[in-house]
């Protein structure tokens, strides 16, 4: 693997950092760092949140690639991006209250979203689906991707990406249906 071309996979390059090659791990860096700056900085305006949080997610990578199993990588990357983003608000919001006593700001609409997906019922069915489904709505929903770019992010034509999000909603309903069968999901 020596110079890792543009030619090398994705998955190639995961293979290869497992076994601990550096190259390889800079050669993803390089391929990847860039548009997950790009759509950390979308949810988080702190660039030094966004910096510690592109390092941890690929210091994650360098240390959880044995466990990558050939789903796209940029879906995979943004995952444990996403997730590592979620975690370092997390440790800012207990930081701020310990330090400063002073009320923690109301959440944005778009991280009680974000929340909401992670932990409610939406997460709860979302975790449902399968993941292949779970990675097309959350690029096209969560991500605000167009079918195009989600197309291009998980390496699939943008006519499954299409017939995909179609079918991850439908299977979204159903699974919501099963969490709160009621017909006003709870509100009645």
């Amino acid at each position: 693997m020596r110079g890792h071309r543009e030619d090398v996979t994705d998955a190639a390059l995961l293979r290869a950092v497992a076994h601990g090659d550096s190259a390889a791990m800079a050669a993803l860096y390089d391929r990847h760092a860039g548009w997950l700056h790009v759509r950390l900085t979308r949810r988080c305006g702190d660039p030094e949140v966004v910096r510690e949080v592109l390092q941890d997610t690929f210091v994650t990578v360098w240390r959880s690639a044995a466990s990558y199993r050939g789903t796209e990588a940029g879906g995979w990357l943004w995952t444990i991006a996403a997730r590592r983003l979620v975690d370092a608000r997390r440790v800012q919001e207990r930081v701020e209250r310990v330090e400063y006593a002073a009320p923690v700001p109301a959440p944005s609409a778009e991280e009680r979203v974000l929340a909401g997906l992670e932990y409610g019922d939406v997460g709860t069915a979302l975790d449902r689906i399968s993941p292949e489904l779970r990675e097309v709505l959350r690029a096209t929903v969560v991500d605000g991707l167009t079918t195009r770019e989600a197309a291009r992010l998980l390496g699939i034509p943008e006519g499954t990406v299409k017939t995909r999000a179609m079918r991850a909603r439908a299977e979204l309903r159903a699974a919501l249906a099963q969490l709160d069968p009621s017909p006003l999901g709870g509100l009645a």
